[in-house]
């Protein structure tokens, strides 16, 4: 892939609080899109067809593999889950940075293929303060509570290709560190090389400098 727009990945482990941080991001950085994913599992109760996901059939995903529709995807539990090479890229033709909520196994996918990308993992401030929030949820069993922490204890050990870490302890901070970071991004020097190249060429044109 190749664009003019930057791409950010942000992973975390279930009860991070990756998606509060990431709604509060967009509302602040309206050049930043989500890209929604596709997914073959069912929609769950209150859910949109292309607002959490596109729900799609095993069928046309697999489809979709074969065609190399997907810049990223992977199999969790029975279901594909993948992020779609054209919405990326119609986002990007939009003038818009792309945003996307993805797990370590993606984002190493998209790595190897496109390494010039902005990889954000979100911490939990310890895991006794993660499952804390994972049961104050009031959603799952004790049994998938434990089981949500063992997956997050090997994404955790897994993260360490990611290039920032945000830890969520407080919301305000840990959003503010996630603003700079993208803030930051587009003044790296890959970014600016192409201003390098220009003052440098106009140094050799013999172009006069004045204060």
């Amino acid at each position: 892939m190749s664009s003019d727009g930057d791409l950010f990945l942000i992973a975390a482990p279930s009860g991070a609080g990756k998606t509060s941080l990431m709604r509060s991001l967009l509302q602040q950085c309206p050049k930043i899109a989500l890209s929604v994913s596709d997914t073959t599992r069912p929609a769950r109760k209150g859910e949109i067809d292309g607002e959490q996901y596109h729900f799609v059939s095993v069928e046309e995903f697999e489809r979709g593999i074969a065609d190399g529709d997907y810049i990223e995807y992977a199999e969790v539990y029975g279901n594909y889950y993948g992020t779609r090479r054209d919405r990326v890229e119609a986002l990007w033709g939009s003038g818009r940075d792309v945003l996307l909520e993805i797990d370590v196994q993606g984002a190493e996918q998209i790595l190897r293929s496109h390494p010039d990308v902005c990889t954000i993992f979100i911490l939990p401030p310890s895991m006794a303060v993660l499952a804390e929030r994972l049961r104050a949820r009031g959603s799952d069993s004790p049994e998938v509570i434990e089981r949500r922490l063992g997956e997050a204890r090997r994404e955790i050990a897994a993260c360490g290709d990611f290039r920032w870490m945000v830890v969520n302890d407080d919301f305000d901070q840990a959003l503010a560190d996630l603003l700079a970071i993208v803030r930051a991004w587009p003044l790296r020097r890959q970014r600016q090389q192409a201003i390098v190249d220009e003052l440098l060429d106009e140094s050799a044109g013999g172009g006069t400098i004045t204060d």
